[in-house]
């Protein structure tokens, strides 16, 4: 795990979606810089381990969310619909639950959120473009929707209400990329925890996009409005071409999934 030389150390984080791949990475990542570590999500999370709390919240809740968000110095919003699926799933987790979120961390006095975003909210650039934070969203589906609404509901909190969020456009986050796709999406478990810490620690956050990808080669995202967050990527997909280019030598550059970046993404549903 990497180190992080910081003075900054919260009292209690809220880690959100903490039963998923990543919450479960992160779940034993940031006890190393909390005291306690709140940890949600509507599936079994086990027993709370030492410097854990445990809570079971539907995001759709309102007054349960109110409730989840006492008493914490930031949150990591993993939670919600992660795949594409039906609108009905993704309106109450994603639509109503992110904005029961930001009303429950005005209520509690919550300064600073990181929002888990996506690729998908650009999924419709094609993977001969660079894009940064400031081309238009092209989301590839109902997900990749949700999550720019999540992106803009964040926005409208930061210039009203002045709480902080830093929008992590999360690519590809697994112990090593599996396809071509990932040579450019990936972020390894490594560079995940740098991010998140960077923009819990970084002095001013305001309201900030960042794609959420490992020092790659091969690149469809700039970052540089987002250096003031500090975040120095030292994982890249390079190690794993040949075996991947080996395995899948002959891309079909007729296939949607390989022209786009959002990839199976662009041609999931619609759902009936």
């Amino acid at each position: 795990m990497p180190s992080h030389p910081s003075a900054v150390r919260f009292r209690r984080l809220l880690l959100t979606g903490a039963a998923g791949g990543l919450g479960r990475e992160l779940r034993q990542r940031l006890k190393a810089y909390c005291d306690i570590v709140r940890l949600s999500d509507i599936a079994d999370l086990g027993a709370a381990g030492p410097g854990e709390e445990v809570v079971q919240a539907r995001l759709e809740d309102p007054e349960a969310m109110l409730a989840l968000l006492a008493d914490v110095d930031a949150v990591i919003h993993l939670g919600g619909v992660s795949t594409e699926q039906p609108w009905g799933p993704i309106l109450q987790a994603n639509i109503i639950g992110a904005y029961n979120l930001y009303e429950a961390a005005r209520k509690q006095g919550v300064k600073r959120i990181l929002f888990a975003s996506s690729n998908h909210v650009t999924g419709f650039y094609r993977q001969d473009q660079v894009i940064d934070a400031r081309d238009p969203a092209r989301p590839d589906g109902l997900y990749g929707l949700s999550k720019a609404f999540g992106e803009d509901i964040s926005r409208f909190y930061f210039d009203r209400y002045g709480i902080e969020t830093a929008c992590l456009r999360i690519g590809s986050s697994f112990p090593e990329p599996k396809n071509r796709r990932m040579l450019a999406s990936w972020m390894s478990y490594d560079d995940m925890e740098r991010l998140v810490v960077s923009c819990l620690t970084a002095p001013v956050v305001g309201h900030s996009i960042i794609f959420g990808i490992s020092d790659n080669t091969t690149r469809w995202y700039d970052n540089k409005y987002a250096a003031h967050l500090g975040y120095r990527p030292q994982d890249s997909s390079e190690p794993f071409r040949h075996a991947i280019e080996a395995a899948d030598p002959h891309p079909d550059l007729s296939d949607p999934a390989v022209i786009f970046q959002g990839g199976p993404f662009v041609r999931t549903g619609p759902f009936e």
